[in-house]
């Protein structure tokens, strides 16, 4: 019984954490994509961000194959994200390790901004991407025009509307 009533309030915190943040109220991912990760110093280093062909067209996806989107209430180049709170349980950032993220196809400008919590959100042209939590498997776009302010990553570094 007491599961039940922790599901229930955890879907409601997701709820709220969805509104917030341009999301679909009443609906909860069913798991976060992971965080990608710098590869070991002696290698060389994977591709952290890469193209890949989708229902889309081709988008930007992290190393795991996971879809990467913008946030229109972001600003090019301000250096700070605008989802912070529980807008970063439906769309948690793409993060790394590194100062200059490797990339495979991608074309646009990459680069790095803090997040709250210290790690390093990659950038492309200036504008901080992230995962959607409801896109559960590699080339998933779920994502894409919720609520008319989250939008997939074209290779170029351009927003697919």
């Amino acid at each position: 019984m007491k599961k039940h009533i922790l599901s229930g309030l955890g879907a409601l915190a997701l709820a709220a954490a969805l509104a917030a943040c341009g999301g679909s109220p009443g609906t909860s991912p069913t798991s976060a994509p992971p965080s990608s990760s710098a590869a070991a110093s002696d290698a060389p280093a994977a591709a952290e961000l890469k193209t890949a062909n989708t229902t889309a067209g081709d988008v930007v996806v992290a190393a795991n194959g996971m879809s990467v989107y913008y946030f229109t209430k972001d600003v090019k180049d301000s250096g700070k994200s605008a989802c912070e709170g529980q807008c970063l349980a439906a769309w948690p950032p793409v993060t790394t390790e590194s100062d200059a993220p490797a990339v495979d196809g991608v074309t646009g400008t990459i680069g790095t901004i803090p997040t709250a919590d210290g790690k390093k959100q990659i950038t492309v042209n200036g504008m901080p991407v992230y995962y959607f939590a409801k896109d559960t498997a590699p080339g998933d776009v779920k994502g894409q025009g919720v609520n008319g302010v989250w939008y997939l990553v074209s290779p170029s570094g351009e927003m697919i509307k």
